[in-house]
């Protein structure tokens, strides 16, 4: 999705992990248990408490890869999917910033919770992270990355 920041200050506002539960949907009651401030690189564990379809949960995600102000991905280490892989990557393009998620992840009893749950449950919740930042930065277009 294409937002009206620059790159810096995109990349900035995203390195910032407190920022994390303005683009989460209020439904998730997405909480971070690591104390603040987290200093955000290669090897950062992150520990979220989360619903899932009312269910309250523990979510722990790693940085793996952090290389401002291009990309970062965070993995998970444990939480509800058996497979969990977020790549952020922002771009500088003429009055604004390409801010771009690739997420691969596996759902837990995948024949079953993918098609009739988790698909659905991620859409909706990038779908209320694109309004979200569009709210935050100004947008012009979106895609959803799932």
């Amino acid at each position: 999705m294409r937002v009206g920041g620059g790159r810096d200050e995109v990349f900035g506002f995203f390195s910032n992990a407190d920022n994390l539960a303005s683009l989460t949907p209020p439904w998730v009651r997405f909480e971070i248990l690591t104390p603040a401030p987290i200093e955000m690189g290669v090897g950062t564990l992150i520990d979220y408490r989360i619903r899932v379809r009312g269910v309250p949960m523990r979510w722990r995600t790693r940085i793996e890869v952090w290389e401002p102000p291009h990309r970062f991905v965070d993995v998970q280490i444990r939480g509800p999917y058996r497979f969990w892989r977020h790549e952020h990557r922002f771009e500088s393009v003429a009055d604004g910033t390409m801010v771009m998620d690739r997420v691969e992840y596996r759902a837990p009893v995948a024949w079953l919770t993918h098609r009739l749950f988790v698909r659905r449950d991620v859409q909706r919740i990038f779908a209320f992270r694109e309004s979200a930042l569009g709210e935050l930065f100004g947008t012009e277009t979106a895609a959803s990355p799932v």
